[in-house]
């Protein structure tokens, strides 16, 4: 018979928490730990323990103690991290509570914290090895690490070790990095923490590519110069071909620390004041953080953390989940801290967030340093963030203390997702006011347009500063002059519009009314044009019939005059017309050349006859042969050059007649399924449009033409001629 559990004392944390254990274990029938530790791959002792009430479990033990009764694992987490923080509450560190914590958490180690940074002694002999060989050496890797710590508590303490008489320059560039060299006077070591602000903060090109040719240059001397770069802006560093071939052979990379660094990290800072790392937080934290690159000011935070809740002298696992873990460590204390906070000041807090983080273009975003004057009338709740670590106060300057803040904070990253085009106007528009400031308030340096409209819109959230809203109000002003001076220009231009129009009016009526002239008097001479050749028409008629024709016709192209109508129907009528004999069955068609010398006809008989009527007497000139049926069409171009006809064996023929004694076929079209009928040539003469009683394939565009064989051909043949 299993033995029964000893009775708990609810008032204590710890045993409500086991006495709830116990009630899940009594709801899911009491099974017993050997069968629970079964489901739950954990031994019954251990899962017994868990209940017992004397210390509260890990979270592991917990959430498989819960999953193996059945319960809801997710309530039992909060249940446990809720119990986990009143334990810690509860039981302060003993000897030596008044002990500052040996982890720095977010923020690098600096120059002073050289005592209690591990882990990195390898990667310190490198570098400084590297540096005695070229002096100048680029240290990159990724945000988070450790760069910075490398460099400040690991490489400076080194290289004062070994010459303590020179002077060591310590600096981030910000947005005017050439301020840092100006006093650039002797031969010290240059350490540039944070390369990157070049790219990130400097916004004058002239001034990034002076600074990096002024270090260079010092490297050429008796300088040491040491550059610490985010990995991910490598790329911005081979843009400059002088600093590409310094670091040709000069760079460092900085990767995830190995298991005995790790080791080394977290359990020297602990025994360097009297305490130790449990064994299973080690493995733990080991575990999370081994092959990790950019977690290390995770684990700082997270065993800063975990310090404030330590038991006794030992950092314990239980500590450690009750953080929130590696990540979940820094989140937990922004959150907190944000909980705290009314709501205005849950605003400001936002506002403070966005303001200090500077957008990647193509790259993660990164922290932003802002001078504290700009950032107004909060330094409550700045202090309130530096106390919690999250940022960090340089001289007249703020920055937030590590970009793992903004990877690891949902609610900031939310914020940024939120905010982001309002971040880039923000931005745009505190470098405009910065710029205006210095050129002494320049008209030429204020918005206008569309830039102006869409500051304004922004500005309207109350986000800006005093010096951004002056840049803005002086922007409206000289927008509205600017408005003034346009609408008097306008104004005078639109006067002179209307009084151009009027005279152009005057004139085009004037030019409308010679020209109106000049047509009627030209309209009346070509009347009588016509109508005196008309009349010599007549009286050649009898004498000579061919010509009269001709005269006939050119008077009524002339001016189809009733007289020139008349004359052309009486020459055409007369027996003259009647002896062009020579068709074997009815004649379908005929057609005039433009010369009125050529008459062109075609009908039953399967051919196409040209006449010359140019002479005293008609005769034929030619008899045009081939087709397999009726001939229904003939027409002359413009020129009389090519005479096109159609048949009913569905094909449309051209013929060369400038010889009208000799003609020769240039080409034959094929396509219709039924004979042709009729056609139109355009008044250029340049195109055919074939009409019948079936057409199929019509191009609708001549490059749709130039690919149809069955359609086209003669219509290219036809255009070559033409251009020959």
């Amino acid at each position: 018979m299993p033995r029964r559990e000893r009775p708990l004392d609810t008032e204590d944390g710890t045993a409500r928490f086991a006495a709830g254990l116990r009630d899940l274990r009594t709801k899911a029938g009491n099974p017993p730990y050997r069968e629970l530790g079964r489901r739950a791959h954990y031994s019954a002792g251990t899962l017994s323990d868990a209940a017992a009430g004397r210390k509260l479990p890990s979270l592991a033990v917990t959430l498989a103690y819960v999953q193996a009764c059945g319960g809801d694992v997710a309530d039992w987490e909060r249940r446990w991290r809720e119990a986990a923080a009143e334990v810690a509450v509860a039981e302060p560190a003993a000897d030596n509570a008044d002990v500052a914590s040996p982890y720095v958490g977010l923020a690098a180690f600096t120059t002073d914290d050289a005592d209690r940074f591990f882990g990195r002694e390898r990667l310190v002999e490198l570098v400084a090895t590297r540096l005695a060989q070229r002096r100048l050496v680029g240290v990159f890797g990724a945000s988070g690490a450790g760069k910075s710590s490398l460099l400040r508590a690991g490489l400076i303490p080194r290289l004062r070790a070994e010459d303590p008489d020179r002077r060591v320059l310590l600096f981030a560039p910000g947005a005017h990095p050439m301020r840092e060299l100006e006093s650039l006077d002797d031969d010290p070591i240059i350490v540039v923490d944070q390369f990157e602000e070049v790219f990130t903060l400097c916004e004058d090109a002239e001034e990034r590519t002076r600074f990096i040719d002024t270090l260079l240059a010092a490297a050429q001397r008796n300088c040491l110069v040491v550059l610490g770069v985010r990995a991910d802006f490598y790329g911005h560093c081979t843009a400059h071909a002088e600093l590409v071939e310094a670091l040709r052979d000069a760079q460092i990379a900085v990767g995830p620390m190995t298991v005995d660094e790790l080791r080394q990290a977290i359990t020297q800072p602990a025994l360097s004041v009297g305490c130790t790392v449990e064994g299973a937080l080690l493995a733990e934290l080991v575990v999370h953080t081994h092959g990790q690159v950019g977690v290390l000011p995770l684990l700082s935070h997270a065993l800063r953390e975990t310090w404030r809740r330590r038991r006794g002298n030992t950092l314990t696992l239980t500590a450690f989940q009750a953080t929130g873990g590696i990540e979940g460590a820094l989140a937990h204390t922004a959150e907190a801290l944000h909980a705290e906070l009314r709501p205005h000041q849950q605003d400001l807090l936002r506002d403070l967030f966005l303001r200090l983080t500077a957008l990647g273009d193509g790259v993660e975003d990164t922290k932003r340093r802002i001078a504290r004057e700009d950032l107004g009338d909060h330094d409550e709740l700045i202090d309130r963030l530096v106390d919690r670590r999250l940022l960090t106060v340089d001289g007249d300057t703020v920055e937030i203390t590590h970009e793992a803040l903004i990877r690891c904070w949902p609610r900031l990253r939310d914020w940024l997702a939120d905010n982001r085009e309002g971040l880039r106007i923000h931005r745009q528009l505190a470098e405009a006011a910065a710029g205006w400031q210095e050129l002494g308030r320049e008209k030429g340096a204020l918005y206008r347009g569309t830039r102006l409209a869409v500051a304004r819109d922004w500005a309207a959230t109350g986000a800006a500063t005093a010096r951004e809203r002056d840049f803005l109000d002086a922007s409206v002003r000289g927008a509205d002059e600017e408005q003034k001076v346009t609408q008097r220009h306008t104004s005078r231009l639109r006067f002179s519009v209307v009084t151009l129009t009027v005279l152009l009016v005057v004139a085009a009526t004037a030019t409308g009314l010679a020209i109106s002239a000049q047509n009627s008097a030209n309209e009346q001479r070509d009347i009588a044009l016509s109508q005196n050749v008309a009349g010599e028409a007549a009286q050649l008629r009898a004498a000579n019939p061919a010509l009269a024709a001709q005269l006939a016709l050119a008077a009524y192209r002339l001016r189809p005059t009733v007289e020139a109508r008349s004359g052309l129907l009486t020459a055409f009528a007369t027996p003259y017309a009647t002896k062009l004999l020579g068709h074997n069955g009815n004649v379908w068609t005929v057609a005039y050349s433009p010369d009125g010398r050529h008459i062109a006809s075609g009908g039953e008989d399967n051919k196409v006859r040209i006449w010359d009527v140019g002479g005293a007497r008609p005769e034929v000139a030619a008899d045009l042969t081939g087709y397999g049926h009726d001939v229904n069409v003939v027409a002359y171009t413009t020129d009389g050059k090519i005479l096109a006809t159609g048949s009913d064996d569905n094909t449309v023929r051209l013929w060369d007649v400038a010889d009208p004694r000799r003609p020769q076929e240039i080409g034959v079209a094929k396509g219709h399924t039924g004979g042709v009928r009729g056609f139109r040539l355009f008044t250029d003469g340049t195109k055919t449009k074939p009409e019948g009683r079936s057409i199929h394939n019509v191009p609708t565009n001549r490059n749709q033409c130039e690919r149809d064989d069955d359609w086209c051909p003669w219509y290219q043949v036809f255009l070559r001629k033409l251009r020959c």
